[in-house]
């Protein structure tokens, strides 16, 4: 069943509709639908491994010694990560989740981007006001974007990239 999800994600296909995975892995409706009572814990499901690398991500960011080449370093990181997978943008961007791993993994992200956060307000490389759901929400704004060009394009994204980070500055603050 989760690689049937898989696929379909991959093949850009997110509406992860159960009864058509059921059919595709062979197993009957009452299956998927036991292991996966809705869309959403299948989303939720597949994507924690991309959230684990995230998590990741925002903790060695947060280990760099130039905490505003960090943030840049987990923006990028961020935005491959959405691209590479269709379903993490619409978890980052979710108010509610169902599965208490996801839920504790978004937690411990928002932690270690809120300890990123703290060391950039200190060196004057972001606003006082930006949160780490600030930066979720603006970063699936960015992935949709990228998407929406239709061509995936690195300059495209590292370009919007650019604008994001030179709009979490505070006003007045060098772009160097």
């Amino acid at each position: 069943m989760l690689a049937v999800a898989r696929r379909a994600l991959s093949q850009g296909d997110a509406s992860l509709q159960l009864n058509d995975i059921a059919r595709q892995a062979g197993v009957g409706v009452g299956t998927v639908y036991r292991h996966f009572p809705t869309r959403q814990a299948l989303l939720e499901t597949l994507v924690n491994e991309p959230l684990r690398q995230l998590l990741e991500a925002a903790r060695a960011a947060g280990a760099e010694g130039d905490s505003a080449d960090g943030l840049r370093t987990f923006l990028r990181a961020t935005l491959d990560l959405q691209l590479a997978d269709i379903g993490l943008a619409e978890i980052l961007a979710a108010g509610d989740l169902g599965q208490q791993d996801t839920v504790h993994l978004r937690q411990e992200l928002d932690d270690a981007v809120e300890t990123l956060l703290a060391m950039c307000r200190t060196t004057g490389a972001v606003r006082k006001d930006v949160t780490p759901e600030d930066l979720r929400r603006l970063m699936c704004g960015i992935e949709h974007a990228v998407r929406a060009a239709g061509d995936g394009s690195p300059s495209l994204a590292g370009q919007y990239l650019e604008i994001l980070a030179d709009g979490l500055r505070p006003p007045g603050a060098s772009t160097g």
